[in-house]
């Protein structure tokens, strides 16, 4: 099975496509990773000079060198030594190919295509040998990362990154009909569900506790906060699953801290049971929080 699937090479100062390989495989993931690379490479002054971005069974590595940037599409199972070692082996064909001179001239896209045939050996050498032909060449590359690690990006993090360039990203995190986020599940609109019917009895308990801490003393002014406050941060979390928001994880982690104590503090005023209700429906919303994706955009620009 084919390991290296994709290669590309574009240039750095305003993103044209200089030459690719030539795609045999059609999966869903390689074609949407494809025009991803599209959209990243219009905005390659925001990346750095090596990195991964990690997706679900395709990795994408890449190398900017002298003005160039070079891409390459992989298996997750494929080491990170052996993919920027192929890109190393591909900067430096290529550079021996094509003076800087000439690439910083070139005005259509992909002035190169004769390249491709370069490419195609230089994949078919790596998938077939599962590594480069030279020990050393690879040995050199791993100590290399081992001193200047790539950074390890996600499809997220791109995203936001690619928006800021844009001047899109304030528009994407401040709209919540954007439609970013994947379609509300079954077990989301149960959560949903669960978590209001929480937030409403904390509330309830709360507002009928206030009546008899004012009338009486003010010993228990701590359990009405704690029931207004496990209400608040389950109304969060509905807000939470329901729209985008940065530092998501975090956020979440927190809230469900919250809920935990607040629930661990009213210990007498709620039975065992109760308590066990409140922390799994809290719970539960966090994982599916925690799971709900952003969509990836179908673009209409292919590489």
């Amino acid at each position: 099975m084919s390991l290296i699937l994709f290669a590309f090479v574009v240039r750095v100062r305003d993103g044209l496509p200089l030459t690719a390989s030539t795609d045999f495989q059609h999966s869903k993931e390689l074609q949407e990773r494809k025009q991803q690379l599209k959209v990243f490479s219009k905005s390659l002054n925001t990346f750095p000079e090596r990195g991964t971005i990690k997706g679900h069974e395709l990795h994408i590595h890449f190398f900017l060198s002298e003005g160039v940037a070079y891409w390459t599409v992989c298996a997750c199972s494929l080491p990170s030594a052996i993919a920027f070692c192929f890109l190393e082996d591909l900067r430096w064909e290529f550079t021996a190919s094509f003076d800087n001179s000439v690439v910083t001239l070139a005005t259509r896209p992909y002035p190169f295509l004769e390249f491709d045939s370069v490419i195609q050996k230089l994949q078919q050498q790596y998938n077939q040998s599962g590594g480069p032909s030279l020990g050393v060449t690879l040995a050199e590359v791993q100590e290399e990362l081992k001193l200047n690690p790539p950074q390890v990006l996600t499809m997220e993090d791109v995203q936001l990154t690619n928006g800021s360039a844009n001047g899109h990203a304030k528009l994407a995190a401040a709209s919540g009909q954007s439609q970013r986020l994947e379609p509300v599940s079954a077990p989301g609109i149960l959560s949903l569900v669960l978590n209001i019917m929480c937030a409403a009895l904390n509330l309830i308990r709360g507002v009928h506790l206030i009546e008899y801490t004012f009338q009486d003393d003010y010993d228990g002014l701590w359990n009405v906060m704690a029931f207004l406050l496990a209400f608040v941060c389950c109304i969060c979390q509905c807000h939470l699953y329901l729209f985008y928001s940065t530092l998501k994880k975090l956020k979440s982690f927190a809230l469900l801290a919250v809920i935990v104590l607040c629930n661990a503090f009213l210990f007498g005023l709620r039975n065992a049971w109760q308590l066990a209700f409140h922390v799994s429906v809290a719970c539960l919303s966090t994982l599916l929080c925690l799971q709900r994706r952003l969509l990836e955009r179908s673009l209409d620009c292919g590489v």
